[in-house]
């Protein structure tokens, strides 16, 4: 699943004339869980990513697909197979809403792999594995991984502490959340500039990353 734009909420804001940042809100909720997998070598050699969607969205994707025909809100193990990849068709443009740096320069990742997929509680929760071109060694500068829409279409939260699998020995993970006051002053900075602009979906610039969550893994040298 892709998901673009901020949407009819938005144009209606501005036809409107209306300029709270309220108006340009996100309509899928997804908490996300990380994993940061190390090798035997002390090196980092990519992420499994958990994305767990709202009661919502969830309930209009298993309708879709005739999942949970007893309305438990649960699936059976054969319909959470099927469900398995439902949002990994991505095009070739999306970059898969997880973003890795280190000292400011952008880590590629790899197209998802080895995907999953429950449905229970009344939420989908999937999972896609990413890695790296090269294992990364974390020692001079801190591996940041941020988890954001750039079009704020869906709003992305990273919940509970990242895991460090096979980590070695002074290795730490910490996550940080975003300004929102300075998020919420760039959204209506952009808000007031779309004014009367007769095309919003298309011109409306990528302000998600002013709200991204970050986990940041720093590891000591020689611990």
């Amino acid at each position: 699943m892709v998901w673009r734009g901020i949407g009819i909420v938005l144009g209606l804001g501005l036809g409107l004339g209306l300029a709270s940042p309220a108006l340009a809100h996100p309509h899928v909720f997804v908490d996300t869980s990380l994993e940061v997998i190390f090798d035997d070598q002390g090196l980092v050699t990519g992420l499994r990513i958990s994305w767990t969607y709202d009661e919502y969205y969830s309930l209009v994707i298993v309708e879709e697909r005739g999942i949970d025909l007893d309305y438990d809100g649960t699936a059976t193990a054969v319909e959470a197979t099927a469900l398995a990849g439902f949002d990994m068709a991505w095009d070739a443009s999306f970059a898969g809403d997880t973003y890795a740096l280190m000292a400011k320069v952008d880590l590629a990742l790899s197209r998802p792999s080895d995907f999953t997929a429950v449905y229970a509680g009344g939420k989908i929760t999937s999972s896609h594995l990413r890695t790296f071109d090269a294992p990364l060694k974390i020692e001079a500068a801190d591996l940041i991984v941020q988890s954001y829409d750039p079009s704020y279409y869906s709003a992305y939260a990273i919940i509970g502490t990242p895991a460090l699998t096979d980590g070695p020995v002074g290795c730490t993970v910490g996550v940080f959340a975003p300004d929102e006051n300075a998020a919420d002053a760039i959204l209506q900075a952009a808000i007031d500039e779309q004014a009367g602009s007769t095309d919003v979906e298309s011109t409306f610039p990528a302000i998600g990353a002013a709200y991204s969550d970050e986990a940041r893994v720093t590891c000591i040298a020689g611990s």
